[in-house]
């Protein structure tokens, strides 16, 4: 069944705003992480820094590799790949069901132009964020990289449980 002349299909007026929102999502969680990049570059040493008690330090670290600071030396084929991530995001947002799905495509997008950003300005990925207890602790990562992929999991398993429409 075809919409009568001069009405739009049903659901037309959603597809437009899905690549705004998540573009939007995606341009300020990197403006967010390349200013907070900016200050651990220009702050930070080596050393750890607590920040809540040892559970959230800081600490300046270069990362050539992947996440956590996994695979080191091979920024060129995580550069390639950010930009393929970038572009699967893209054909996937077309069928977003929903705001959180396209907030979440813009966090992933976030992620990987973040770190592409990184690369090709500096070499490496600047990483700064330490979570744990002790010897305990998860690998250092930044805002957009790692940090708002761990929020986007985190909501999709919100979801997945009924605790987030």
């Amino acid at each position: 069944m075809t919409a009568p002349a001069g009405s739009a299909a049903p659901g037309a007026g959603r597809s437009r705003g899905r690549y705004p929102l998540a573009l939007g999502v995606a341009a300020t969680v990197v403006a967010a992480d390349l200013l907070t990049k900016r200050w651990a570059a220009g702050t930070l040493t080596a050393e750890p820094v607590d920040v809540l008690g040892d559970f959230l330090q800081v600490r300046f670290v270069e990362n050539t590799g992947a996440a956590f600071s996994m695979f080191q030396g091979a920024g060129s084929f995580f550069g390639v790949a950010a930009l393929v991530a970038i572009g699967v995001v893209l054909w996937f947002l077309r069928s977003a069901r929903s705001g959180w799905e396209v907030g979440a495509f813009g966090l992933i997008m976030a992620g990987a132009a973040g770190n592409l950003i990184d690369r090709i300005a500096h070499g490496a990925v600047v990483d700064f964020v330490s979570i744990g207890l002790g010897g305990l602790r998860t690998g250092i990562f930044n805002v957009a990289g790692d940090g708002a992929m761990t929020v986007d999991e985190i909501a999709a398993e919100l979801r997945a449980e009924g605790l987030l429409r």
